[in-house]
């Protein structure tokens, strides 16, 4: 198993890229545990968060199963893409963060894409 040492400078790693190539638009920022994901669009030259949405949510939360599934992952990406168009937001740059792009960080993405927001 990897150390937190070595997730934290994945992520690092990751986002010194993004933000070498992000030109002014905002990142579409996911972290999933073992039981919630969770996603955030943020402004980094701000420092505010524009967007957000998580399972955690009252309104998801009663309507999905576990808050760990692809189905949870869509359906957070729908909503903090509909949020970050409702914000003036349409073109963003994903964080990953550590996480490869799989599974239930691609089922967000791939959701997100799908309400308009182009990354």
């Amino acid at each position: 198993m990897a150390s937190k040492e070595s997730i934290q400078k994945r992520a690092a790693r990751v986002r010194r890229q993004i933000k070498k190539v992000a030109n002014g638009r905002p990142r579409l920022s996911v972290h999933r545990s073992s039981k919630h994901i969770y996603a955030q669009v943020i402004d980094d030259s701000t420092g505010r968060t524009l967007a957000a949405a998580s399972t955690l949510e009252k309104d998801l939360k009663g309507s999905l199963k576990t808050g760990a599934d692809q189905a949870a992952a869509t359906a957070v990406g729908k909503l903090v893409a509909e949020r970050a168009v409702a914000a003036g937001v349409s073109e963003v740059v994903f964080d990953r963060g550590a996480y490869i792009y799989h599974g239930r960080v691609k089922a967000l993405a791939e959701a997100a894409r799908e309400v308009g927001l182009s990354f």
